[in-house]
């Protein structure tokens, strides 16, 4: 994931290998991309729909981000930061997530210890969110049983399609930005909510104040991997 390179700079960084890096993801489309997900019966014949009723599978989607980051020994206000980094590998099968979401809470977990904060300093959680039915299910009940159901929540993949190796990127992009401009973006595609999932998935923008984020980015083989990013107070 993409977004393991957020973590591993920003342990370079504290171990003073590095004054800083660029880090990021990028993948485009490819026939071998499209035949293995559709040998897995994993995509969709429509644009995906993350936590809808009727979700059937992702939507392939090409993309490119990356971040310059920096350690930042006196940060100002207003200023982006990486402040915590949770990693996990359950292990659970090849290609399908563990159903309780095991892997996606221990490293959900592991970000929020890193960063010193509790679940309820969450303001907004960019899902990973592919809208495949069993992958959904089990990142709601990861969330939702750590964070209950009032943390807004929504996945891009909506509007981007899955981007594979850029997707962990875009991710913490999407939190970066939404610090800067208090504003949590609704999913796209989404019409009715599943109403087994219990995650406060959002359908309309929230335009509020936020101060820390959390980037889910989870893998085949349940490697998974969370972030948060926190905007530094005035």
């Amino acid at each position: 994931s993409s977004a393991k390179v957020f973590g591993a700079a920003q342990r370079m960084l504290a171990c003073g290998l590095v004054d800083a890096a660029i880090v990021g993801g990028v993948d485009s489309l490819c026939l071998t991309t499209l035949y293995g997900f559709n040998s897995l019966q994993l995509i969709s014949r429509d644009p995906c729909r993350p936590f809808d009723a009727q979700r059937d599978g992702i939507s392939i989607g090409e993309a490119g981000a990356f971040a310059l980051v920096e350690l930042a020994r006196e940060p100002a206000a207003g200023e982006i930061l990486v402040s915590g980094v949770g990693e996990s590998s359950d292990g659970h099968h090849m290609s399908a997530p563990h159903p309780e979401g095991e892997g996606a809470r221990l490293a959900m977990q592991q970000a929020l210890r890193s960063a010193g904060l509790q679940p309820g300093d969450i303001d907004y959680i960019a899902l990973h969110g592919t809208a495949t039915p069993s992958n959904d299910a089990a990142e709601d009940k990861a969330v939702s049983g750590l964070f209950g159901a009032a943390t807004p929540c929504s996945s891009v993949k909506g509007h981007l399609g899955h981007t594979l190796g850029a997707a962990g990127a875009v991710n913490a992009v999407v939190c970066a930005l939404a610090l800067r401009h208090g504003l949590a973006p609704a999913g796209a595609g989404t019409h009715q909510l599943d109403p087994a999932l219990r995650s406060r998935y959002l359908l309309a923008p929230l335009q509020q104040p936020l101060r820390h984020t959390l980037s889910n980015s989870f893998g085949f083989g349940g490697s998974n991997c969370s972030l948060v990013l926190s905007k530094v107070a005035a």
